[in-house]
Parts: C-alpha cells; sequence; structure tokens
C-alpha cells in the first residue's frame, strides 16, 4: 500500500492545522488533502476523481437523487412505512454482498452465493421443520454447510487452479439442484412464526430510545475514531484530515443517523434486522482495516505476485475468502427465508446472485481487486433497493425492472473499468 506525504515542507501549519513531513511526490494526488480547509479537500476530491481514486460520495449523491425522483413520482416514497421496509429489504442481499467483497478484493468472483443461501436455507428449514432438530442447531448446520462449500470451492480455485470463474459457475447449478433435491416434492417449508430466524425480520425495537441511542453512539464512535486516526496518520507523517473536516464529516454523520432514527420510530421502530446489518458491516470493515487477515486480503488484490514474493500465502487467504463468502451466504439466505417466512423453490434465484453483484460494484467495489469496503455494501444496497421499491411503486413490470437493473450493474462496471484505466495512466496500479 502507498503511503502519501502531506502537502507542504515541515512546519506547515496553516492555521494550526499542520502537515507534517516533506513535500508531496510529483504526481500524488492526494497533496491537496491534507489541509488547506474546504478548498484544499475539494481539490484533493477532484484530484482522487482524476486518478480513478472513486470515493463514497458519487453513490451518497446518487441515493439522493433516487430518493427525490421517486417522492416526486409517488408521495409514498419516502413514507415511514416504506423507509422501514427498505432498511429490512437490504439486510439478505446485503449479507451476501458482504461476503462477495472478501472475493472481489481478490480478484475473484463468486457466481455461486445465490444458489448456496436457497440451499443453505433450505438445510435449515428441513432440519428444523421437518426432522425437528432445535432451532439453534439447524441454524448452526446451514451455516457449517455454507462455510464447507465456499472452502471446497476455493480449495478448487486456489489449490487446483482451476478458474474461480467455472468453479462458482459449476456450484451455482449444483447447489441450485441440491436445494430442490433437499425441499423434496412439496417444494416448499414454511417457517415457524414463533422461531428466532422467522422474528429477524419482523421483530422491532419500538422504544424512541434505542433508535436514538443508537443513533448518539454511532455518531460519537464515528468522531472519535475520524479524530484518533487523523492524530495517528499526523504523527507518522502521512495525509491527515484537519478538524474542520472531521467535524464537517461528524455533522454530517449526525443528520443521517438522527433523520433515520426519527423516521424509523414514525413506524415500528428501529427494525432487528436493520441493527444486524450494521453490526456485520462495522465489525467486517474492522477486519478488512484492522487486522492482519483483512490487511493481507487487500494487499493480495492489489498484486497477487508481489504479494506471494512477500511471503503471503495467498492460497490460504483465497480459500479462506470464499468460506467468508459462503458463510455469509448462508446468513443472507436465512434472512431473506426470514422475510418470507418460508423456504421455496425460486429460493436462490439468479436476480439475487446479479443484486449482490450490483451492489457491491456500484457502491465502490472494484471488480479487479484491491479496492473497496464493507461500507460500499451498505451505499450500493441502498441504490439496488431503492431502486426496486421505486419501480414496484410506480407499478413497473418485473420484465423492465430487470433490464434497468441490469443496466444499472452494466454503468457501474464500465465506471470501474474507467476508474482502472485512470488508475494505471496516473501509475497508481
Amino acid at each position: 500500500m502507498r503511503r502519501t506525504r502531506a502537502a507542504g515542507g515541515a512546519g506547515d501549519t496553516r492555521g494550526g492545522e499542520g502537515r507534517p513531513g516533506s513535500g508531496p511526490a510529483p504526481g500524488d494526488q492526494r497533496r491537496a488533502d491534507t489541509g488547506g480547509g474546504l478548498r484544499g479537500h475539494a481539490r484533493g476530491f477532484a484530484g482522487r476523481m482524476r486518478g480513478g481514486e472513486f470515493t463514497p460520495l458519487p453513490g451518497a449523491i446518487g441515493v439522493a437523487l433516487l430518493w427525490i425522483v421517486f417522492q416526486s413520482l409517488d408521495q409514498q416514497f419516502l413514507s415511514p412505512r416504506n423507509l422501514s421496509n427498505l432498511s429490512i429489504d437490504i439486510v439478505g442481499t446485503g449479507m451476501i454482498a458482504l461476503g462477495l467483497v472478501f472475493v472481489l478484493l481478490l480478484g475473484d468472483v463468486d457466481l455461486s452465493v445465490g444458489s448456496v443461501s436457497g440451499l443453505t436455507a433450505a438445510v435449515f428449514a428441513v432440519l428444523n421443520v421437518n426432522q425437528g432438530m432445535p432451532e439453534w442447531l439447524a441454524v448452526l448446520a446451514a451455516l457449517v454447510v455454507g462455510a464447507a462449500i465456499g472452502a471446497t470451492q476455493g480449495f478448487c480455485a486456489a489449490r487446483l487452479g482451476v478458474p474461480a470463474f467455472v468453479v462458482t459457475l459449476a456450484g451455482l447449478l449444483a447447489w441450485n439442484g441440491l436445494m430442490l433435491y433437499v425441499l423434496g416434492v412439496s417444494g416448499t417449508v414454511n417457517l415457524p412464526e414463533e422461531g428466532f430466524v422467522n422474528a429477524l425480520t419482523s421483530y422491532y425495537f419500538r422504544d424512541v430510545a434505542v433508535a436514538y441511542g443508537l443513533a448518539a453512539l454511532s455518531v460519537a464512535g464515528f468522531l472519535v475514531a475520524s479524530y484518533r486516526n487523523s492524530r495517528r496518520r499526523r504523527a507518522v507523517g502521512v495525509a491527515y484530515r484537519p478538524l474542520r473536516v472531521i467535524a464537517g464529516r461528524t455533522a454530517a454523520v449526525a443528520v443521517v443517523a438522527f433523520a433515520a432514527a426519527w423516521i424509523l420510530n414514525r413506524f415500528q421502530g428501529l427494525p432487528l434486522a436493520l441493527l444486524v446489518f450494521l453490526v456485520f458491516v462495522l465489525g467486517l470493515d474492522f477486519v478488512l482495516r484492522r487486522t492482519y487477515y483483512g490487511r493481507r486480503i487487500v494487499s493480495v488484490g492489489g498484486g497477487t505476485e508481489a504479494a506471494r514474493r512477500a511471503g503471503i500465502n495467498v492460497v490460504w487467504l483465497r480459500i479462506s475468502a470464499f468460506m467468508v463468502s459462503g458463510t455469509l451466504a448462508a446468513v443472507g439466505g436465512l434472512f431473506l427465508a426470514s422475510r418470507v417466512a418460508a423456504v421455496g423453490q425460486t429460493s436462490g434465484s439468479s436476480i439475487l446472485l446479479i443484486n449482490a453483484i450490483a451492489a457491491a460494484v456500484i457502491g465502490g467495489v472494484s471488480l479487479f481487486g484491491g479496492r473497496g469496503s464493507t461500507w460500499s455494501v451498505l451505499l450500493g444496497m441502498l441504490v439496488i433497493q431503492s431502486i426496486a421499491s421505486g419501480m414496484v411503486l410506480l407499478g413497473i413490470p418485473t420484465p423492465m425492472q430487470s433490464v434497468i437493473t441490469g443496466g444499472v450493474l452494466l454503468a457501474a462496471v464500465v465506471l470501474d473499468s474507467l476508474s482502472r484505466r485512470s488508475q494505471r495512466a496516473h501509475g497508481r496500479v
């Protein structure tokens, strides 16, 4: 990973917000991102965009524009009920997309996640409902099946050298067929209403203090993390955000967090599913950014051969990434089954795979590896589900919905390709 020196000479403080270190290397796109107030950060942002280093801001603007357009066409779009339902609908596919992030960061792809989610949900339903196995044990069995599938596919790709595209494409067909076999003649298993899995998407924290308290905790955590990161980067002489920018970003997070809490409380409160999803996003973000394992995942995606020469066990990392993908596909399958209170033959459909990949790519995860985060999934799912929800409210036929979703995915892939080309032109890859 390249470290970027801050702009300006040593001792250059600019109003108390100093930037240690020597001047920037020629062509460094982040040299203006270390001070100079909002103007300096605007220049730094423009430089990163020209260098192909996309930020979450375009995606956030896209979500805002989508909401404005759909609200102008249908006044129910931004209603508390619809937004609450939207916050639950993003969870199942979002969990699957979170697992895909680990694989995509390596430059691989997992085309079987939709079928894996359907199969693991079927395993849970049959064991729990038809065989009478305790619910917690059936959940554990489903997760183990997902991890085992991921390990098998990862072994074929990493150890045997079979292209991941081929391995997971075969898995897409095989696991879907196995799901139909597990479900049996009836083809559908209904989940019990009193079960924990069924409650995953139907339980709400109705006490308004819960949503507002979590919003306040999130804002405080963001502020502390941003400040500590800025101090740490400043101490070692690399680019850092000045206090004014941290304050502005924290204010923006506070507006979003408390607005979300207010809207959700106007319906039935904070959904349990959304809370669990955010915990997964935050936890996996910590794994990728703050742990030895996560940093190796990103470094391998940035250059496999260089990582191998540096002594990194690339084979193990690839296998483990597919295991994470399979496990989170199982988690997503349980949430999707919970949403409809059943597992059927249409579980794990192809549109699920498309939406999961689209969410990751739209949010900023590169198909070429080495770039992306779990927060990209949250942003991408908001885009995908907002489009889906808006089209349903407008009465757009299902075939046309698929056409539009495919167009959005194609646009995201084209932007990713252009970003990669721009990075090469600026010597960043």
